[in-house]
């Protein structure tokens, strides 16, 4: 019995001594970040957790409301999880309004009824590549003897609203592809291409081409010809109140690249366009003009209802989306998964719900809800503040959940560590897990109003984070 109480003592004397030298560690590394000059101004948090039990390892302002940036994607990815399931997935209605006569003529026109699914036309996955999607779509007009369509292509993208952009983000990133805002109906991750044409350093830059072709936009480009070695500092600014896309900022000349990503100010209307000119190329004639809820809006014309299903395409399932989400940090894919967790709970699929209903879902499991201030779910806003406290407890609370595996795997590595990282301006965090000594810890880290390069305080933020491997 005495043999047993004292392996018990010295197991649990060793646990403490293990905890203490962490926290000495992490304490000294913590300071000399504190006080590095990169951080005169800054103010930085970092809360280090037991992943399996909870229990707080080490804390240093655990309870400052930071900017997140995308570590914030963590907590949307993982609320998304518990409230929708793995397994979940989008359903995008294809179908008809009017009747069919007896020579093949819809009198009437062809809906896409989106549901919110972000990875409708994406090429991440073989299931959702534009060509594949639009081949389902014409097949499925082609069996319903569907030969000519006395009619429109209509994108449907009603069930989120009007307003695609959540508050606080800022107009500098909204007409680029990572500040593509939210649809009812996703197309090709609301994101077009444009190849740009170098030239003379200080002059503009030119514009080739779109890919695909937008025909339905004009580009003016003041974008100039940056030095060699100044990088892509290139934006794109949405059109607003007309069909005019302006490019601004530089682009440099020795950039092999020479192409950007840009918004679609439309995607539900791409769509319809995509498919009504792939009618056209297999012989079946549409009347009318594409049209989305947007475009009919303008008109005051109303938009139809489908009567007739024809065909319902699933996206891949959640676990599959948020692995694209968290390892390529796609703002889309989290802004949509905001929504959807507001729609799914009852309300209006509005941003500003799904915030509240993160917050909601988290105050049930002890954690209060000014900590999770935001107004967004990827944290492009840059008001957006949460405590590490928060994003480390929340971390931890997926451990012991079915799906973790899925969660742990579409985390991204880094410093040869499992994390996520996000940045914005003067904003560096990293969110994760580690294993260390064989005891399993999860962490948030979070410097917000640093000075001098991203490249610099990455280092030294990495200093800190190699206590824990």
């Amino acid at each position: 019995m005495m043999k047993r109480l004292l392996a018990v003592s010295l197991f649990l004397i060793s646990g403490q001594l293990y905890a203490q030298d962490l926290q000495q560690k992490l304490s000294n590394a913590f300071g000399r970040l504190q006080t590095d000059s990169q951080c005169s101004y800054a103010s930085l948090s970092l809360t280090v957790l037991d992943a399996k039990t909870g229990e707080q390892i080490f804390a240093a302002n655990p309870n400052m409301g930071l900017a997140t940036a995308s570590t914030l994607k963590t907590i949307t990815s993982i609320t998304a999880f518990n409230i929708l399931g793995a397994d979940f997935k989008y359903q995008t209605q294809l179908g008809y309004a009017g009747e069919i006569a007896t020579d093949g003529t819809l009198n009437g026109d062809v809906i896409i009824k989106g549901a919110g699914d972000p990875t409708l036309g994406s090429w991440r996955y073989e299931q959702t590549k534009e060509a594949h999607v639009l081949t389902l779509m014409t097949d499925a007009l082609q069996k319903a003897g569907i030969k000519k369509i006395n009619g429109r292509i209509i994108g449907d993208d009603s069930i989120f609203g009007t307003q695609s952009i959540p508050e606080g983000w800022i107009w500098q990133d909204v007409g680029n592809y990572y500040g593509a805002g939210t649809s009812g109906l996703c197309w090709r991750e609301n994101q077009f291409d444009i190849k740009l044409r170098t030239g003379v350093v200080g002059n503009p830059v030119g514009i080739s081409r779109t890919v695909p072709n937008i025909p339905y936009l004009t580009f003016k480009s003041e974008l100039i010809n940056g030095e060699s070695g100044s990088g892509d500092n290139a934006y794109a600014f949405l059109p607003v109140g007309s069909s005019v896309m302006y490019l601004r900022g530089s682009y440099a000349i020795d950039k092999e690249k020479k192409s950007i990503s840009a918004a679609l100010p439309d995607p539900a209307y791409d769509a319809a366009l995509r498919l009504s000119d792939t009618l056209k190329k297999l012989g079946v004639l549409v009347t009318g003009n594409p049209e989305s809820a947007t475009t009919l809006a303008a008109k005051d014309l109303k938009l139809p209802l489908i009567a007739k299903n024809l065909t319902t395409i699933s996206s891949p399932p959640l676990s599959r989306i948020v692995y694209w989400l968290n390892q390529k940090s796609i703002n889309l894919y989290a802004e949509q998964l905001l929504k959807t967790i507001a729609w799914k709970q009852g309300r209006k699929p509005t941003s500003a719900n799904g915030v509240e209903e993160v917050q909601k879902f988290w105050k049930t499991r002890g954690i209060d809800p000014n900590s999770i201030n935001t107004y967004d779910g990827s944290g492009l806003s840059p008001g957006d503040r949460v405590t590490t406290s928060t994003l480390a407890k929340i971390l931890q609370s997926a451990k012991k959940e079915s799906w973790f595996a899925d969660l742990y795997e579409s985390l991204p590595v880094y410093n040869d560590m499992k994390m996520k990282s996000g940045s914005i301006n003067s904003v560096l965090c990293y969110a994760g897990y580690q294993t260390h000594n064989g005891r399993e810890l999860c962490f948030s880290i979070m410097v917000n109003n640093f000075n001098g390069s991203s490249r610099g305080i990455k280092e030294k933020m990495f200093r800190v984070l190699d206590v824990l491997k």
